[in-house]
């Protein structure tokens, strides 16, 4: 947010956005400037961003947590992170009543992989028990906070951003390793929803320090009536795997096929909650080719009865050191925005505005995400 400099140009961003024709937002304040410690809050930029957000009648998808904690927290393997989390998110809702739309936790797989799989982000470990244990203190906050905001806000729901995989096994020496990631993939959403896990998966989280107790939280709890499943797609969603666990990403099936498995597995209404690729014509599919792919198969699922509501595309800015994941401050810009630092729009930008003017009417309006 910093390096694209949207803290200083909140408000022409936000006329951006209006330009376009988006009236839904997905956007969040600070987590790590916002919560100072245990019942404080900073609420300055927040109580400028959203009243501005309301005036202008976009309405705000919030979101709360998106791949970090404040320093003071530490990091996921915090077991006083879900209360501490659930304690935010009641005061947010509280100092902006009027917002109903929320995703608490963004990306809860993604989260727990990359800080606690592959070592990369917060508590940097590598170790199945460490992303077992990330991936229910994720969970378990994403639940306290959806009960904490929906205490205020009855009709408060709530969209579970996650990131949708598919992992293909490259010979038949790979199938139990892709068997066991593709069950992987469903775990945060698994536990948010209350989906009882294969057995198999159950002796997974068992080996690697989740208590029967712990497990059960996740099946007696039950915010599936108030929840929007989200699906995020991206090129690099589904990866060729090889016996030794090694793989390379690979698009096969795309978003149709694989956002129907998770609509099958969980029967709740679909979000598109994040897409992009650059905006680069000498690319075979470049932004405005993968926007139309997208949206093609956006269509395609609510004519085969998938109720999918909304259309996201990240981001509104170019981005910076996305190509990294942030573990590198190079200051590499990313063309993958609508529009670029100096916030002059993108073809891509001007085909998805295109796309809700021709669109409007016909399915819900057009949403975006301005950050990741």
């Amino acid at each position: 947010m910093a390096k694209t400099g949207h803290y200083e140009r909140w408000r022409e961003d936000f006329a951006l956005v209006q330009g376009l024709g988006i009236d839904v937002l997905r956007y969040g304040p600070p987590y790590y400037a916002t919560h100072l410690g245990p019942g404080r809050y900073d609420w300055d930029f927040a109580d400028q961003v959203f009243p501005e957000l309301k005036r202008l009648g976009i309405a705000p998808i919030v979101d709360l947590c998106h791949f970090g904690v404040p320093d003071w927290i530490g990091d996921f393997q915090n077991p006083d992170f879900p209360a501490l989390f659930a304690e935010y998110a009641g005061a947010f809702a509280q100092r902006f009543p009027w917002i109903t739309l929320y995703t608490p936790v963004n990306e809860i797989y993604v989260a727990a992989n990359f800080s606690a799989r592959y070592g990369m982000w917060n508590e940097c470990l590598a170790s199945d028990a460490a992303f077992v244990t990330a991936t229910k203190h994720l969970v378990k906050a994403n639940i306290l906070a959806t009960e904490a905001i929906a205490n205020v806000q009855p009709n408060g729901r709530f969209i579970q951003s996650e990131s949708s995989e598919y992992f293909h096994a490259v010979e038949p020496a790979a199938i139990k390793v892709a068997d066991h990631l593709n069950e992987l993939r469903f775990l945060a959403l698994d536990l948010n929803y209350g989906y009882d896990v294969c057995g198999t998966m159950y002796e997974y989280l068992m080996d690697n320090g989740m208590t029967r107790e712990e497990y059960h939280f996740f099946l007696d709890r039950n915010v599936r009536a108030v929840c929007i499943m989200g699906n995020d797609y991206y090129a690099t969603n589904e990866h060729i795997v090889y016996p030794d666990g090694s793989m390379f990403v690979c698009e096969m099936f795309g978003y149709y096929v694989i956002t129907k498995q998770y609509y099958d597995r969980y029967r709740l209404p679909v979000m598109h909650t994040e897409t992009n690729n650059r905006d680069d014509a000498r690319l075979e599919k470049d932004g405005r080719v993968w926007l139309e792919q997208q949206w093609s198969n956006v269509l395609r699922l609510k004519n085969d009865g998938v109720p999918i509501v909304g259309f996201t595309w990240y981001s509104l800015i170019d981005q910076v050191d996305w190509d990294s994941l942030l573990t590198e401050n190079s200051g590499h810009v990313n063309h993958y925005g609508l529009f670029d630092l100096d916030r002059r729009i993108r073809p891509v930008g001007e085909a998805y505005r295109e796309l809700i003017k021709t669109w409007s009417g016909q399915v819900n309006s057009g949403l975006m995400c301005l950050r990741k």
